[in-house]
């Protein structure tokens, strides 16, 4: 037994959960703050007189801040620690958040989330360098999973909650919504995350992964591929619902936060299975197959009747998000202790540089093209990615 694998496990085991939980719910906060004003786009357009591509620039605004944060919040946590990281990301996105639902204008409000996206973008790094520290590796995929469903589990608090205040009471009122949320994980936080312990530096700095091989640089290409589906079907399902489906956004919301907690329950069995068979590449990989199945089989159907359609938008949700626990647990599993806080600043990175293009890209392609259309193109990424997935370089879970 190594001595950090010693000093893990002279932690309790139910000190180590907790910081699960602590790690999980910063993430699901943020997640509220940087995906749920995609849930706003309907209010934008029918409130404020937005285009569609118009409302998805402010949706993408807060994954543009995450995007150019990430890596130097990286390259601060693999230097200061974790829990100093989270706490700062934290209050600022409440701050941020606070300052862009009391903005009333549409300009300030797409710079308050932007910025606040700045601040949410520490937990992406953070509190997964929390899981990884602290869980072995015949657990990590586990936890790492459950630690991954904050991400649904956000998205699908923001369906239920932001979209039915917003069409209550307005947009604006509707980011109140991920600030509460930002403020309670907060003090969870504060009260319950360490930082894990990692080895002492050496007289050398530790060897940089990205020259080795390229296994790091294809997971990050599966990855952006990826995210492709996963947000045409996060950012359009609940509009398509409403528009094309005569739902209320009520019941829409609802569908799509249910959605979005099967999908956090796919995350964990996934991470499980990749415990199971001692892989993360090859779960990966029969995720990629079936992203690329259902959207297109969405596609072929979304102009059918509801009975066909609506369903596999629930299995779109629950399969497109898998990836990311298996993906985000072998990059720091490969980048090691002291380049894994930048390491995953880079994947997050790439994933939101794709991730803030596709609305306003895909808002553009449903006005020209139509929903099936659109749903049927998003399988060529998760296609693409099948060359990529790294399964013969991977090394054996240690």
């Amino acid at each position: 037994m190594t001595a950090l694998a010693h000093v893990a496990t002279e932690v309790g085991t139910g000190r180590r959960w907790a910081m699960l939980a602590a790690s999980t719910l910063a993430q699901a906060s943020t997640a509220v703050m940087v995906h749920g004003p995609a849930f706003l786009i309907a209010a934008l357009h029918e409130q404020l007189g937005l285009s569609l591509a118009e409302a998805g620039l402010v949706a993408a605004a807060p994954m543009v801040g995450v995007m150019v944060a990430l890596v130097p919040w990286g390259i601060v946590t693999d230097h200061r620690g974790e829990r100093l990281v989270l706490l700062l990301g934290l209050v600022g996105a409440a701050v941020l958040g606070a300052g862009a639902a009391l903005s009333g204008q549409v300009t300030l409000l797409a710079l308050g989330l932007g910025l606040a996206g700045v601040a949410a973008a520490s937990s992406n790094v953070a509190s997964g360098r929390v899981v990884v520290g602290w869980f072995p590796a015949g657990r990590r995929g586990l936890a790492m999973g459950i630690r991954q469903m904050a991400q649904p589990v956000g998205v699908g608090v923001a369906a239920a909650t932001m979209a039915v205040v917003a069409d209550r009471h307005g947009p604006y009122a509707a980011v109140w919504v991920p600030v509460a949320a930002c403020v309670l994980a907060a003090v969870l936080v504060a009260l319950v995350v360490t930082d894990p312990p990692r080895p002492a530096r050496g007289p050398t700095a530790a060897p940089n992964p990205y020259r080795e091989d390229r296994y790091l640089q294809r997971i990050h290409g599966v990855s952006v591929l990826l995210v492709v589906p996963q947000f045409v079907v996060w950012t359009f399902a609940l509009v398509w619902l409403v528009q094309d489906r005569d739902w209320s956004p009520g019941a829409a919301g609802a569908l799509v936060a249910g959605a979005q907690v099967a999908g956090a329950l796919g995350r964990i069995g996934a991470g499980q299975l990749s415990d199971v068979v001692a892989s993360r590449m090859r779960p990966l990989r029969w995720v990629t197959v079936a992203a690329a199945a259902t959207m297109l089989l969405l596609g072929a159907t979304a102009g059918w009747a509801g009975q066909v359609a609506v369903p596999l938008v629930v299995v779109a949700t629950v399969v497109t998000v898998a990836d990311n626990g298996l993906a985000f647990t072998a990059v720091a599993e490969r980048a090691g202790p002291f380049w894994s806080g930048r390491a995953l600043g880079v994947q997050n990175t790439a994933q939101f540089l794709a991730a803030a293009a596709v609305p306003p890209l895909a808002g553009l392609a449903v006005a020209g093209l139509g929903y099936p259309a659109t749903f049927a193109l998003a399988a060529v990424f998760p296609l693409t990615a099948l060359a990529l997935v790294p399964v013969r370089d991977e090394r054996e879970l240690a």
